[in-house]
């Protein structure tokens, strides 16, 4: 029993588990050494064996010092070979410094070992699940964690494991039955994930020129989590590749009532929608609808850029000041502005410009983004965080 506790405790994913947790696990396992010893004696002549080995590891991993821990480990399991939690550090410390080999290694004989305890055995199976996916060996991880939930089908940990698996190499429509499962195991909201699955289905589909079950996978997204915004940006996308310009227009404007900090990403589709358009009110109607209910400097540009297509310069130009009044760094506001302006000879404004153009921050993005969850910060919006994995926390950062 002792020994499987010990083995939960040495999962180490790095070191970024709490300190107090060591203390607990280093207090346990003198507690348990010295009742199994029977005295402080016997304690002693242990810990000048291999143990002392053992506890300069642990001492060296509260430093994050992970290649005198393994050195300090692999002296431990020279001399006593039966201790598992050891070997387990050990595999865990390999992997973590990407020394994928060393870490299966360890992990396979582990697993091989005679009169394994089973649970002992299934976490090291699943951990040899995380060395091979660490490793890029994908197919290897899917059967490890998918024989873990052959033992136990509630395994959640195997369950999270396969969905990302599943979702880099882009089987959507099994990332999407994984949730499923998980979403009975584990309480609290994940509908924003299964359609954020069944959209990427949905791209998926439309790149292979299926537009009808695109279509299907679209809308399925949306009944499953209306609040999808990547789905109506691609839905409204798929309506103007089939000329259906109107659905796509009343689709992307979804976006404003959805998440209206996010509408930023229907402009450059309405820049491409209004030069083939004949009617350009809706059009137009979206925009300043999108002006009253975020009043932001890239929705003022956007706007600005649509009444310069019409001809409306002064139009143009209030827009832009608006933008700029709003965020007087904006770079993209301030060069549009010196452009117009050279376009209709007013050079002297023109200079003026483009003299508060080079005194602002120049080149400085107005759209910034960072994960709500682990605070990274993606030079571009993405829907999933790159470095905590977790769907819909990555949020623009309001400019100063």
């Amino acid at each position: 029993m002792w020994e499987e506790i010990k083995y939960w405790f040495f999962d180490l994913q790095g070191f970024g588990f709490g300190i107090w947790l060591i203390f607990a696990f280093v207090a346990g396992l003198l507690v348990d050494r010295f009742i199994r010893s029977r005295g402080a004696k016997k304690l002693r002549r242990k810990l000048d064996k291999g143990d002392k080995a053992f506890f300069k590891g642990i001492q060296y991993i509260l430093s994050n010092e992970p290649d005198q821990a393994i050195e300090q480990f692999t002296k431990s399991v020279q001399i006593n070979s039966d201790t598992i939690e050891t070997y387990v550090a050990l595999g865990n410390l390999y992997r973590s410094k990407g020394d994928i080999e060393r870490a299966i290694r360890i992990r396979q004989g582990i697993i091989l070992r005679p009169s394994l305890d089973k649970k002992i055995r299934f976490r090291a199976i699943f951990d040899l699940g995380l060395d091979y996916r660490k490793g890029g060996f994908l197919n290897r991880a899917l059967s490890a964690f998918q024989e873990v939930l052959e033992s136990d089908p509630n395994n959640i940990e195997a369950l999270e494991q396969i969905e990302r698996i599943y979702e880099d190499v882009y089987d959507w429509e099994k990332a999407f039955k994984t949730r499923q499962a998980i979403s009975r195991l584990v309480k609290g909201d994940h509908r924003h994930i299964l359609a954020h699955h069944q959209t990427e289905l949905g791209k998926q589909q439309e790149k292979n020129g299926d537009i009808l079950r695109a279509e299907k996978s679209y809308k399925k997204a949306i009944s499953i989590f209306d609040k999808c915004v990547d789905v109506y940006l691609h839905l409204g996308d798929l309506y103007f590749s089939q000329k259906e310009h109107k659905k796509a227009l009343s689709t992307w404007r979804r976006v404003i009532d959805v998440a209206p900090q996010f509408t930023f990403l229907a402009y450059q589709r309405l820049e491409t929608a209004y030069s083939r358009m004949k009617n350009l009110k809706p059009v137009e109607d979206f925009l300043r609808e999108s002006v009253r209910k975020n009043s932001d400097g890239f929705t003022h540009l956007a706007l600005a850029r649509f009444l310069f297509s019409k001809g409306e310069i002064d139009s143009a130009l209030d827009e832009l000041n608006q933008a700029i009044k709003l965020d007087p760094s904006f770079f993209d506001a301030r060069k549009f502005m010196g452009e117009i302006l050279l376009e209709e000879g007013r050079n002297e404004d023109a200079l003026e410009a483009y003299k508060d153009l080079l005194l602002s921050t120049v080149g400085e993005p107005y759209l910034k983004f960072q994960c709500s969850n682990c605070g990274y910060r993606p030079d571009k919006l993405v829907w999933k965080c790159p470095q905590c994995l977790k769907w819909d926390s990555i949020n623009t950062i309001e400019p100063p």
